[in-house]
């Protein structure tokens, strides 16, 4: 039985679909082994959203070649989607796959070691035919998700690829354009997944409120803008009837386009009790010269009124808002930038997850004029995420002294002493201590906690008062 590691790299939808190929290597009698043991195959979904990713990818690469320099190394996913000539330069690699074949791994592999005495041949594609050339393929590529290494909660992908061509992003070069997944499997995955005792999933794509425009539009001509179906998107039909799947406890979006967040579709999500209060609405700038450079299609103002119409759908309780920020973007000025963080104190997010911009060959914004210096960037970024940290405890320090709702998920040491790991619904972290008697891992549980104190600063400690 040959044995196979696997490594993931990047988003939710990398590690879903890392996910569904261990499975299928697992159905195919392939043994699983941790990435840091020896193994005959080595498989490492790579990632390309920023310099630093690529670089992770190379070096994960070379580190399972050094492990066993005569084992099978694939490299899969993004990383060569983009920069093919580069990996199959790279004497690491024995096979590169791109990423609509991944469903397919088991028998690219069988066919590579059919064909290869891996003598260092330089056919790293199978004749070219293991990396597809996505902006001109348009069909979904399906997957069934069985099961994955969470125990409560799994990722569900329902689309793939993106049509907004932001200035910065190398996504569309990657992914390619929309591609929707059939409502019919992907509710046939999530009664799957609930039957085999999952509480919670997670709805995640490349850009995840394009999802059904390509089945009403024809992609190939462009037509494509969030614009033109304003409040419309079939993404909340589908939610509707996830909802209505028996078993399933709570639904999460991945990640939103502010443009569909509208009075009517904010009610319509606020209505539906499995709906978790906790919404990643994508950002970038505050700041509207530099939206429009970066070809975002909001305004500042556009954005506040996403959001203002989340929280009021969802009052009196306050939604916990996430969001992304770009800081050194081409051509930010000091004043550009003290209008984002003012934007940013506005807002008032739960959580920031605060980027340097980071060139990408291929995308406008690399050869865009006044390119901001490193030590600006590193600058700016210490400042919101000082103010990231400030909003975050406040939202934290909102919830002591309330009832909430935790599905637990794990039982971890902290400080030396064994507690038990949740999240409430608006995705806050809970914590309450396992006893001596108290030695049964009960995750999977939702428990009604009361929540006293900080455990730690992004750690609320609970207090059980009854099962739900």
């Amino acid at each position: 039985m040959k044995t196979i590691a696997f490594h993931n790299l990047g988003c939710k939808v990398n590690s879903y679909e890392l996910d569904v190929m261990q499975q299928i290597m697992r159905e195919k009698g392939y043994e699983i082994v941790p990435f840091d043991q020896k193994a005959d195959i080595y498989v490492i979904n790579t990632c390309t959203v920023t310099n630093i990713a690529d670089r992770k990818s190379r070096q994960m690469l070379h580190r399972a070649k050094q492990k066993n320099p005569a084992a099978v190394v694939v490299a899969v996913g993004c990383y060569v989607q983009t920069d093919l000539a580069g990996a199959c330069k790279d004497p690491a690699i024995d096979l590169a796959i791109g990423n609509n074949r991944k469903k397919d791994i088991a028998e690219i592999l069988e066919q590579y070691l059919a064909e290869h005495d891996l003598d260092g041949s330089e056919d790293k594609t199978l004749g070219g035919t293991t990396v597809l050339d996505i902006a001109h393929e348009y069909e979904y590529e399906e997957m069934q998700l069985k099961t994955t290494a969470e125990h409560t909660r799994a990722y569900v992908k329902i689309q793939d690829g993106c049509n907004q061509f932001c200035s910065y992003c190398a996504i569309p070069l990657a992914r390619g354009r929309v591609r929707s997944r059939k409502s019919e499997d992907v509710l046939r995955e999530i009664r799957g997944i609930v039957d085999a005792g999952y509480k919670e999933i997670v709805l995640t794509g490349i850009h995840v409120s394009s999802y059904g425009i390509d089945f009403a539009k024809n992609v190939a001509e462009g037509e494509s803008e969030i614009s033109d179906y304003r409040g419309e998107t079939r993404l909340f039909d589908l939610i509707e009837q996830i909802h209505e799947i028996p078993g399933l406890e709570r639904i999460r979006v991945s990640s939103l386009e502010p443009r569909i967040v509208t009075n009517e579709t904010a009610k319509r999500l606020a209505a539906l009790p499995k709906v978790c209060p906790h919404f990643h609405l994508s950002l970038q700038s505050g700041c509207d010269e530099t939206l429009k450079r970066m070809n975002r299609h909001y305004t500042a103002q556009q954005y506040f009124e996403s959001v203002q119409a989340l929280r009021e759908a969802y009052a009196p309780r306050v939604p916990a808002i996430t969001t992304d920020v770009i800081v050194g973007f081409p051509g930010e000025t000091e004043e550009e930038f003290a209008k984002c963080r003012a934007f940013l104190e506005k807002v008032g997010f739960y959580e920031m997850h605060v980027f340097k911009y980071s060139k990408r060959a291929g995308t406008r914004a690399a050869v865009m004029p006044n390119q901001v210096p490193e030590e600006t960037k590193a600058a700016r970024s210490d400042i919101l995420l000082d103010l990231e940290r400030e909003q975050s405890i406040a939202f934290r320090k909102a919830k002591l002294g309330k009832t909430e709702l935790v599905l637990m998920e794990e039982i971890k040491e902290i400080d030396g002493k064994p507690y038990l790991l949740g999240h409430t619904m608006d995705y806050v972290r809970v914590a309450i201590p396992v006893t001596g008697a108290e030695t049964k891992d009960r995750s999977g549980e939702i428990l009604r906690l009361g929540l006293q104190d900080f455990l730690t600063e992004d750690i609320l400690l609970g207090l059980e008062t009854d099962l739900f």
